[in-house]
């Protein structure tokens, strides 16, 4: 197996990752024998980035011949039977950047990449939903595999207690700070999109509790659950069909 690979900061006009755990670099390969591209790292709000330029990598993808998009992110649990350390495969999101204005797509429309008003109704693709469902059972992962919805907030800071509360109650399972954004720009370009939430930290629900969020505890769990998640997207890709290019 041959792998290239391109730090940010080497090719023209790409954004640079700014947080602590992420690489940085864009890896071309193959993954059980599938050709794959590979974002060790990517961008968020919170850097200062326009949301267009967040989403760029996606199009570079498309044009590149990718056709399925595997998203991964580390979320906090709002949905109260969640675990630190489950794996949540995102069925929905709510984009509340998106509520105010912030959306990727916003501006002059790209008619080469998509139609002006895209359908987000089926932008988690669910035969990929299943299979998830289905390999996870075979590594015997159901033990803490969930599918629910993702919400994304802008960030750089954690929820306070009554946004947590909120947002539990407009539906949302898991609360983070990526992935929406780059997903929206992926339907719009005519990729499938599958995306899973690490459940690194549980959303501090009660005012009693002396619990705090902290970007330690998410690279931490992160840590344990490597390995787990990487048999778990492998063995997904292994089973897409044999034209499937993926990112």
């Amino acid at each position: 197996m041959r792998i290239v690979a391109f730090n940010y900061r080497d090719i023209p006009n790409f954004p640079q990752s700014t947080v602590h755990g992420h690489a940085g670099r864009l890896v071309f390969g193959t993954l059980k024998g599938r050709p794959c591209v590979c974002m060790q790292g990517r961008f968020h709000l919170y850097e200062g980035y326009p949301i267009q330029k967040i989403t760029m990598p996606m199009r570079i993808f498309k044009l590149l011949g990718v056709e399925t998009v595997i998203l991964t992110n580390a979320a906090g649990g709002l949905n109260q039977d969640y675990k630190v350390g489950d794996i949540m495969i995102i069925k929905d999101h709510l984009n509340m950047p998106g509520f105010a204005g912030n959306n990727p797509l916003a501006g002059p429309n790209e008619e080469r990449f998509g139609v002006r008003f895209p359908c987000m109704s089926d932008a988690y693709d669910r035969e990929l939903q299943q299979l998830a469902l289905d390999v996870g059972l075979e590594l015997g992962f159901s033990d803490f595999l969930r599918e629910g919805v993702y919400c994304v907030l802008g960030g750089p800071s954690f929820e306070t207690i009554a946004e947590c509360r909120m947002l539990h109650k407009l539906g949302a399972d898991a609360v983070g700070m990526s992935t929406v954004h780059e997903v929206i720009v992926a339907r719009h370009c005519g990729m499938r999109v599958f995306a899973l939430s690490l459940i690194t930290n549980k959303a501090v629900m009660d005012y009693d509790s002396e619990e705090k969020a902290n970007h330690e505890e998410v690279l931490q769990t992160g840590k344990q659950r490597a390995e787990q998640l990487e048999r778990l997207v492998s063995t997904i890709i292994t089973r897409l069909e044999h034209n499937n290019n993926f990112a």
